[in-house]
């Protein structure tokens, strides 16, 4: 199955220097003019059982499915209202039963702009909206109808991201986003297929789907230390389910709810650096695997020029 979109809605890439802070596409935080984020995130993702339609279910020829994640990140501040986030993960997949051999390589790349639309600022605390747009493509020639242990759905994917966040002057703050993902097509290496009927063409249609996300979090020990629990749910809106005793397909409707933790230190010690780590469980699905994930990475970020 893939975990394009959910991956890099989970990432955890916080960066600081002093009081500064970068972001991801799916925060609520910017970085200032001219401010740089390198960033490197690990991230490993395993399942036993996996929702074959609506039915949760275990296949002995997979076992338990592996998928090691590394991402490089880059993110950077315009302006003070706009910055720009670029993405290209290295995936690894592998199976611990069957026959099947699993695959490596890059993934997609992704690029992302978010803009600081409003900010209000009160003695209690703040509010704050953005808009993220994006748009990622395969960065190599995988195999999309390899499934589970493709790379990506190997097609194009346009998405818009609404985000509101309030903040107390405790810390506290609640954060949430919903999102729109327009998918193109992806070409798999056989001519015919079956999606609700028999479809003779090597073309096939990637469902455009929709996620929301609500995070309660907070800053502690002078924000040096942030802790965050956040749920998360993606609807796939067209596509059909995977058949009885058959393999997935970039057709198929994939959808999820999950829980996540997250927390990211910033040691006074190591000026510009952050740590961090994260857990995340799916509890209900459709044509998709009930992951695990564990997570971690380190970030690097300053300032490029005066």
């Amino acid at each position: 199955m893939n975990f394009r979109t959910f991956l890099l809605c989970i990432i955890l890439c916080i960066c600081r220097l002093y009081t500064t802070d970068a972001q991801t596409p799916s925060d609520a935080l910017m970085m200032k003019k001219s401010e740089l984020c390198l960033a490197v995130i690990y991230q490993n993702d395993k399942w036993d059982e996996y929702w074959e339609g609506t039915l949760l279910r275990d296949n002995q020829n997979i076992g338990i499915l592996t998928r090691n994640t590394v991402m490089p990140m880059v993110a950077y501040g315009l302006t003070e209202k706009l910055n720009f986030i670029a993405t290209l993960p290295y995936v690894s997949t592998e199976a611990s039963g069957g026959q099947m051999v699993g695959a490596s390589g890059l993934q997609d790349f992704g690029i992302f702009a978010k803009y600081q639309v409003y900010e209000l600022k009160k003695e209690s605390g703040s509010f704050l909206s953005f808009v993220t747009a994006g748009f990622s493509l395969p960065a190599s020639s995988y195999l999309s109808d390899y499934m589970p242990f493709s790379l990506g759905l190997g097609a194009e994917e346009f998405s818009l991201r609404g985000i509101l966040k309030y903040e107390h002057k405790s810390g506290l703050y609640l954060r949430g986003s919903y999102a729109y993902m327009y998918r193109t097509t992806t070409e798999a290496e056989r001519d015919y297929y079956y999606a609700d009927k028999g479809i003779y063409t090597t073309t096939m249609d990637v469902p455009n789907a929709t996620s929301g996300e609500l995070a309660l979090g907070g800053w502690l020990f002078g924000r040096a230390l942030q802790l965050e629990v956040s749920g998360m749910n993606m609807t796939s809106l067209s596509g059909d389910d995977i058949r009885r005793q058959n393999q997935a397909q970039p057709t198929n409707k994939m959808n999820f709810t999950n829980g996540n933790a997250r927390l990211r230190f910033f040691p006074s010690f190591l000026k510009g650096f952050s740590l961090m780590g994260g857990y995340s469980q799916v509890f209900e699905g459709r044509n998709i695997g009930k992951s695990t994930v564990i997570s971690g990475g380190i970030t690097y970020q300053f300032i490029t020029k005066k």
